[in-house]
């Protein structure tokens, strides 16, 4: 099982400008978030990338993928139904392969030798099966993630068969559903943004979507929930953590955690201590 294709959605009306944000890498270089996420792709093996955008985004995302130009093909997304009709796009690009799923709106930071994304390729490769990479989240952050419900392979602790899968569960759906055991009380397992797929998931989609003709959208969760009962599909614990940097404050975070893991890291907390021991108390501020 080769995975030398990715695909990256970017064509959220209410995202699609996210990917275009300008950080700072951890070694002080100036990119977009869109190329860090590019490289993310590329340092595990991905040879050409697709990237799902808004009609007339072509010219701004090609400035923005830097000098991995010639790796990328953009598949328009009009008339969009959803996260998995973005996906769906690209099927013509993934052409029956398996390949590296990505969103746009997500930044990643391994803690370990290998990037997130080459560690879920490996699973993947040695696995011979779909893999969705996912984090233990806190029970707050439920609202903006999938959620996994999964039960751990016997003698690893970082993987899991998925069983079933809901969309920005509520905490009580989650309490019922998807508990898996060993994670802490009030965690559980929530989508990375990041996932080795099958080209069976194209076929599923396309169901999905003949299905709901009517209908408005159709998520890659009800997908994956879908795939999962054909077909052997497992989750990863990712030894690294994702920022979402569509929530409030999310660039920011996400800013400061890659900045924190390079050469700049004394000097980005020393600036940080001042900026915290200057600021006026509360009382003051009232």
């Amino acid at each position: 099982m080769q995975v030398t294709k990715a695909v990256i959605t970017a064509a959220s009306p209410s995202q699609h400008g996210l990917p275009l944000q300008h950080l700072v890498d951890r070694h002080g270089t100036h990119k977009t978030a869109l190329q860090m996420t590019v490289e993310e792709a590329v340092d595990a093996g991905v040879e050409q990338i697709g990237i799902v955008i808004r009609p007339g985004d072509a010219e701004a995302y090609g400035q923005a993928v830097g000098e991995h130009r010639s790796r990328i093909t953009f598949v328009e997304q009009d008339n969009p139904r959803g996260y998995g009709d973005a996906i769906l796009r690209a099927r013509d690009f993934v052409a029956g392969e398996p390949f590296l799923h990505l969103v746009g709106d997500h930044l990643y930071i391994s803690d370990a030798a290998n990037s997130c994304a080459k560690q879920l390729v490996d699973i993947a490769m040695n696995e011979k099966c779909a893999v969705s990479a996912v984090q233990p989240t806190r029970e707050n952050k439920l609202p903006y993630f999938g959620t996994v419900g999964a039960n751990r392979i016997a003698g690893r602790h970082d993987l899991f068969q998925i069983e079933r899968m809901i969309e920005k569960p509520t905490p009580t759906q989650a309490e019922q559903d998807l508990v898996v055991a060993g994670l802490r009380s009030g965690y559980y397992l929530c989508l990375f943004g990041m996932h080795v797929l099958t080209p069976a998931v194209m076929d599923v989609l396309y169901e999905l979507l003949q299905a709901n003709r009517n209908g408005t959208s159709v998520t890659l969760t009800d997908a994956l929930t879908l795939l999962a009962q054909r077909e052997r599909m497992l989750a990863y614990e990712t030894d690294g953590r994702r920022f979402n940097i569509g929530e409030k404050y999310g660039l920011l975070v996400a800013q400061l955690a890659v900045a924190l893991t390079g050469g700049d890291r004394d000097e980005i907390l020393t600036e940080l201590v001042e900026l915290l021991a200057s600021q006026p108390s509360p009382a003051a501020i009232r």
